[in-house]
């Protein structure tokens, strides 16, 4: 590396650094708090136009977007259309949306070109799902959250994997990432959904307890973790999303 290469990724390094101090010290403050506190301090922080929610629409991604719009409903939200959705993940977003009173829901796709250059043929999820997760929710994700300081989203720490020791502020690269419902309980999710009268996700009847792309999700046997339906007979649990640094 030359010398001026060298001192051009100085200001970046420092900014890394920056983000991680103050997660740490987000997170010594919050760990303790209730969801929608922790969502009224990033808003604080941030401010709404520097602060997004990331949410698949999925069986329990009600009770996140329930608790952000009570705090404010203008926040924005990343919702990832992959191209491979339940057509009642679809509606249940829209059903979300006029429920809760959403104002800023963002649909963001994969590029085109990718898809034609990578997966010309529609069947690479089952021979890289690793890849097929990467240009369908990866790629899109880091490309919608291009404006934002900070992210939040709804992984909690009793659906078990690397999601049981997550902190409850992280930082991602050069942004902040607030994970409010860490700490929250099967429980507090059923209790959330009694009490405002949330519709459910119209696949939860039918055993599909975690929902996403169609060719990778399946329903959830009785007495199984509630994201074995996910990849199933493969080694992967996560799209990537949240095991690498999306900035």
């Amino acid at each position: 590396m030359t010398a001026a290469a060298q001192n051009s990724s100085i200001p970046a390094q420092d900014a890394l650094f920056d983000v991680a101090l103050k997660a740490q010290e987000f997170d010594r403050q919050l760990r303790d708090a209730a969801p929608a506190e922790v969502i009224a301090a990033a808003l604080r922080e941030l401010g709404r136009d520097k602060l997004a929610v990331v949410s698949s629409f999925g069986t329990q991604s009600a009770a996140l977007l329930k608790v952000m719009a009570d705090v404010d409903p203008a926040i924005p939200v990343v919702f990832l259309d992959t191209g491979w959705l339940f057509e009642e993940t679809l509606a249940y977003r829209d059903t979300l949306v006029a429920t809760l009173g959403l104002s800023d829901v963002r649909s963001i796709q994969p590029l085109e070109e990718t898809l034609q250059h990578d997966d010309p043929e529609r069947d690479l999820w089952f021979a890289n799902p690793d890849a097929c997760c990467r240009i369908r929710k990866v790629e899109p994700l880091a490309r919608a959250l291009a404006p934002f300081s900070g992210w939040i989203n709804g992984r909690k720490r009793f659906q078990g994997g690397l999601r049981a020791a997550m902190p409850v502020v992280e930082a991602d690269g050069v942004r902040l990432k607030f994970n409010p419902f860490a700490n929250v309980s099967r429980e507090d999710i059923e209790l959330i959904y009694a009490s405002a009268k949330l519709p459910p996700h119209p696949l939860a009847a039918s055993g599909f307890y975690s929902v996403g792309c169609m060719p990778c999700t399946s329903r959830t046997a009785p007495g199984e973790d509630e994201r074995s339906g996910r990849w199933r007979g493969n080694a992967k649990t996560e799209c990537g999303i949240h095991t690498t640094n999306v900035s």
